[in-house]
């Protein structure tokens, strides 16, 4: 995976106070003078690689389609240094900025089971706000980071939860990991909402499934988005589950359009025929994901070798 070149400190009085004072105190000291420096030019800002920022939508298991996505993006050398989630977006990319490992990632992927996720019961669904507590899903990605706080996570993200009281976006970068990918997957309706730092939080989805502009607006230089969208969804949902994941996406897929122009290069993995709550058809959302990403290397080779010449043409990202 290629480094990125550290970006140099900005200058500070207090460096100009210890610079004086080195000075001054070396003033006095009858020493030969050292050789000049040979003229150095300073490099070219096209030489600083971009910040390239990976963001994954949201679609219960057709998130499997990441993982793919990610084990080719690393096998091609692409470095991945910002991740922004929505949903299952948010919790592939906690547990890979926990162990930059596609291979681990992938291998842990494809063990996974329904109820590894989801503790539905009677009781949630009769007394309390959705048929799922959530508890099993916070402490399985508790389990999988080990890591409990996002500032120890070996990669920046970002998880994006709604608040349900304002129907805000809230973006998640700080404190418990686990406690924040719940909240980014509380879908409404099939997860309890989640209180976290006095809100009432929700699946990001339902204001933000592709959260392209907080990439952005977190620092990505160069956006590469996976689109779990049903442009044209191929079935009837068949449960109440999976009508209200359908309701989910149709409300994401309103602003999809804008938010993709905002990414400098889109995937939509064909994942039409797996359900939301769908996991025996991970492989094949697996295999879905990869196919689009080698599809798009091209194109991701040729932003990334174009950087910084396209940056006054990239579009605004939107507020909100």
């Amino acid at each position: 995976m290629r480094r990125t070149l550290a970006r140099p400190r900005p200058y500070t009085p207090l460096c100009a106070v210890c610079a004086l004072a080195a000075i001054v105190a070396l003033a006095g000291c009858r020493t030969a003078a050292p050789p000049p420096l040979p003229d150095v030019a300073p490099a070219p800002y096209d030489e600083v690689p971009p910040r390239v920022a990976l963001v994954l939508g949201g679609g219960g298991a057709k998130g499997f389609a990441h993982v793919g996505v990610i084990r080719v993006l690393e096998d091609a050398g692409v470095p991945i240094e910002l991740v922004v989630g929505t949903s299952v977006g948010s919790l592939v990319g906690a547990i890979y900025a926990a162990q930059p490992n596609s291979y681990a990632l992938e291998r842990m992927a494809r063990g996974l089971d329904r109820d590894d996720f989801f503790d539905f019961s009677l009781a949630p669904a009769l007394f309390g706000r959705g048929l799922a507590s959530g508890e099993r899903l916070e402490r399985f990605v508790r389990e999988r980071v080990g890591a409990r706080t996002f500032e120890a996570l070996r990669i920046p993200v970002a998880a994006v939860a709604t608040d349900l009281d304002t129907g805000e976006r809230v973006v998640l970068r700080r404190g418990d990991v686990a406690r924040a990918v719940r909240a980014s997957c509380a879908i409404p309706g099939v997860l309890e909402p989640v209180r976290h730092d006095g809100r009432v939080l929700v699946d990001g989805g339902v204001v933000r499934n592709l959260p392209v502009d907080v990439a952005r607006l977190l620092g990505g230089d160069v956006i590469i988005a996976v689109d779990l969208a049903e442009l044209e969804p191929k079935a009837t949902p068949e449960s109440f589950v999976e009508v209200i994941f359908r309701v989910v996406s149709l409300v994401a897929r309103a602003e999809a359009d804008t938010l993709r122009g905002i990414a400098d290069v889109t995937l939509v993995p064909d994942v039409g025929k797996v359900g939301f709550i769908d996991f025996d058809r991970k492989d094949a959302a697996i295999a879905a994901g990869e196919e689009a990403a080698r599809a798009a290397l091209p194109r991701i080779r040729e932003v990334l070798a174009a950087w910084p010449r396209d940056r006054a043409t990239r579009p605004v990202p939107p507020r909100g």
